[in-house]
């Protein structure tokens, strides 16, 4: 007989998601390489200008190695070089300039996109995902930038002071948030993202008392401000990681993840400190008083 629809029938596609599985051993290893990357910095700030140089080249070649690598880029020759090229340059304006400014770094930034187009639109397969390599060639270009202004913030009255603190919170956020994930990832934000926000809250919070302490044992430096300064780069730093892992689970579920294992475990702390970097810049300029 003719009848009214009948309850409906539960969902079959209600599978839940695969758990990503926390792997405490390489948790420990990204935490090491996130101190590791901001002590360089650090510590290349301590020399003169042109070896300081030299060792932000270095990341940024690293970053920009690591960033084709595992996000891979269409024509990822096109998006390497012009990332290489525009931190070769930055470095140099950044370390020679006569008189300390962001203009330079600003106008290669420009420079260094419209290059990235233009070598975009002219190799051989024309078009086809041109948009989804010009977003590559640009976060590749910001972050060698972001980079670039360490070397400009050592150009300032304490600015090495500066950079040691809001760096060195960086790291530590990082490290911290890693080193919770091996004991507590909880809570879990993502089944799929092996991260969770403790981490998060407790690596800003690390990074905070790692700035203010240099604030409290640097000549120049006030604790409260440098405290200021180092969360504002910390929670920058433990956020871009956090999305960084996000991004490279969206890869995998859509079975388009890295081919180098290590590529992609060491974006994310590579990430966090590149763009923390000119968050440091900003709040070493509006709360240390460089300017």
């Amino acid at each position: 007989m003719l009848g009214g629809p009948g309850p409906a029938e539960p969902a079959e596609d209600d599978e839940a998601l695969p758990v990503a599985p926390v792997r405490r051993f390489l948790s420990l290893v990204i935490a090491g390489f996130s101190l590791l990357a901001a002590s360089a910095l650090v510590l290349g700030a301590q020399t003169n200008r042109s070896s300081h140089a030299i060792v932000v080249f270095g990341m940024q070649m690293l970053f920009v190695v690591v960033w084709v690598a595992a996000s891979r880029p269409p024509a990822p020759r096109v998006v390497a070089g012009v990332g290489m090229v525009v931190a070769l340059g930055t470095d140099i304006a950044a370390a020679m300039v006569r008189e300390a400014s962001l203009e330079p770094l600003a106008y290669l930034m420009a420079a260094g996109f419209v290059v990235g187009v233009i070598g975009q639109l002219i190799r051989p397969a024309g078009r086809i995902r041109v948009t989804e390599s010009l977003g590559s060639s640009l976060v590749i270009i910001v972050g060698v930038v972001a980079f670039a202004t360490l070397i400009e913030l050592t150009r300032h009255a304490k600015g090495t002071q500066a950079l040691s603190a809001c760096v060195g919170a960086a790291g530590v956020a990082v490290a911290v948030a890693r080193l919770v994930d091996t004991v507590a990832p909880v809570p879990r934000l993502a089944p799929q993202v092996p991260r969770g926000g403790l981490g998060v809250v407790l690596g800003a919070m690390a990074g905070t008392g790692f700035a203010a302490m240099a604030g409290y044992y640097l000549a120049g430096l006030d604790t409260n401000k440098a405290a200021l300064a180092g969360l504002a780069t910390a929670l920058i730093a433990v956020m871009v990681d956090l999305s960084i892992g996000y991004a490279e689970a969206s890869r995998h579920l859509d079975g388009e993840a890295s081919v180098l294992w290590l590529a992609r475990h060491i974006q994310g702390p590579l990430g966090a400190i590149a763009f923390a970097a000119p968050v440091a810049y900003a709040a070493s300029v509006l709360l240390l008083d460089l300017l």
